[in-house]
Parts: C-alpha cells; structure tokens; sequence
C-alpha cells in the first residue's frame, strides 16, 4: 500500500463519519480514529512483521491567531492563487537538511512535479510534489512546524 492510497483512505473515512477503522494486510495494520471534530483525526500505523510497539501520528491543533481577522480584499486577492495543502499529518521542513538549500522560496516558478518541502511523519520523510506549474507567491507555514492533513501549505499564481 503506498502513500496516495493510505491518504485517500483517510480522506475517505474522515467524510464518511465512521469513528474508527482498522485494516490489517499482510505486511501493515492500519488504524484511522477520528473523533467529532475532522481536525482530530489520528492515524495508527505500524508493520505486521516487525515486533516493535505500535507508532502513533500526534495530532497537533494548528490554529492561525488571525482567524476571521482576514481582510475581505485580500480574500478576493487570494482566490486567483491555487492552494497547495499538505496531504498527511506530520511536521513540515523547508530543506532536506540543515545544511542544504531551500526547496522553493517566494517568487521562485515551479512545473509540476517540483519538490515543494517534505512533511515527516512516523520518521519517514514525505516529498511533496507540485501538481501545478505557476510561481511561488506565499508560504503558509514556517520551517519545522507540525501541519495537519489539508492544511494549506503555500499559494501559486498560475498564471
């Protein structure tokens, strides 16, 4: 099972409403909990075949402290732009590594398929991959914060 389908699969359970899911193939079990409110969705993951405990996703609460302060023009502003948002629950990093450079910045065009950051989650660390082509015109989050799943993580011009 590869990393699109465990993500349409939350997706799936989070609007279905079903509180809890657990599937169990030959080489994973998974187990997806969501509780009344679709931000506390928790994802359990962890390999049949190895004897180590079970991993847990932290679910993080990630809350702008400018909620409903936004500017109505800059809302229309905003609309033109697509919004790229994180696919999985995890934490989100700039670069690959401390000493290397940064995967986009502001103002830099990117094509699809341009690596954007990489989320880490469970210690594996998630390429993000452009599905537009555009230019860079914001970034949503800061370099090593935790993000939640569909969270928006930066703004293009595709144009």
């Amino acid at each position: 099972m590869d990393i699109k389908e465990i993500q349409n699969l939350i997706k799936f359970v989070a609007k279905s409403g079903a509180s809890e899911v657990k599937l169990e193939m030959d080489d994973i079990k998974i187990t997806i909990k969501t509780g009344s409110d679709p931000e506390t969705t928790a994802v359990h993951y962890a390999p049949v075949t190895t004897q180590m405990p079970q991993m847990h996703a932290p679910v993080t609460e990630a809350k702008s402290t400018t909620e409903g302060a936004v500017p109505v023009a800059q809302a229309t502003e905003d609309s033109k732009y697509i919004t790229i948002k994180s696919p999985i629950i995890g934490t989100f990093y700039r670069k690959p590594s401390p000493d290397k450079p940064l995967f986009v910045e502001v103002g830099q065009t990117i094509a699809e398929g341009d690596v954007l950051c990489i989320i880490e989650a469970m210690k594996l660390f998630n390429e993000i991959e452009s599905e537009v082509s555009g230019k860079v015109v914001k970034i949503l989050v800061d370099d090593s914060s935790p993000v939640e799943f569909d969270q928006p993580l930066f703004l293009v011009d595709p144009s």
